[in-house]
């Protein structure tokens, strides 16, 4: 077993077994970025060669994050699921501009496939846009802004 950041020696001598944790508080993240609840993203899967320059993963990941419900506001626990594959090319490859594709990484010892990147992305694509604490969510009350999960408010008295 890997961690997320492979020599692209070690891979090129055969496929590698991956699976690592991708921590909430990596560097990989962005300032507003979903980030994902402790423990962190895991990642398990495999790194195989895909010709010259170019290697190949295919996996999965899971994790937890935090997100408000869109009708009361409440924190939601969200799991995410998601299989992953993805290409690394270095930069001599005609396809080293295509989005799809990643860049190798630059690590101490030479290329890399470093997975996070790659990871991150397709965590954010995965978090789901709205989410709802429960499907039959009664929201919050225009008028006061109370959570009508919690009870009728004194606004639906009053107008009675």
């Amino acid at each position: 077993m890997v961690m997320l950041s492979i020599p692209t020696q070690t891979v090129s001598a055969g496929a590698v077994r991956v699976s690592g944790t991708l921590d909430p508080d990596d560097k990989v993240w962005l300032e507003g970025d979903e980030q994902p609840t402790s423990p962190g993203i895991t990642v398990a899967g495999r790194v195989s060669a895909a010709g010259a320059g170019r290697f190949y993963f295919s996996g999965t990941f899971a994790g937890h994050a935090t997100q408000e419900c869109r009708r009361c506001l409440c924190d939601v626990d969200v799991a995410i699921t998601s299989d992953v594959h993805v290409l690394f090319a270095d930069g001599d490859h005609s396809d080293a501009d295509d989005p799809d594709v990643y860049p190798l990484a630059q690590g101490r010892n030479g290329p890399e496939v470093d997975l996070r990147p790659a990871i991150r992305e397709e965590w954010l694509l995965d978090i789901p846009a709205f989410v709802l604490c429960t499907p039959d969510c009664k929201g919050l009350c225009p008028t006061c802004g109370a959570n009508l999960n919690l009870g009728a408010c004194d606004c639906a008295r009053q107008t009675e």
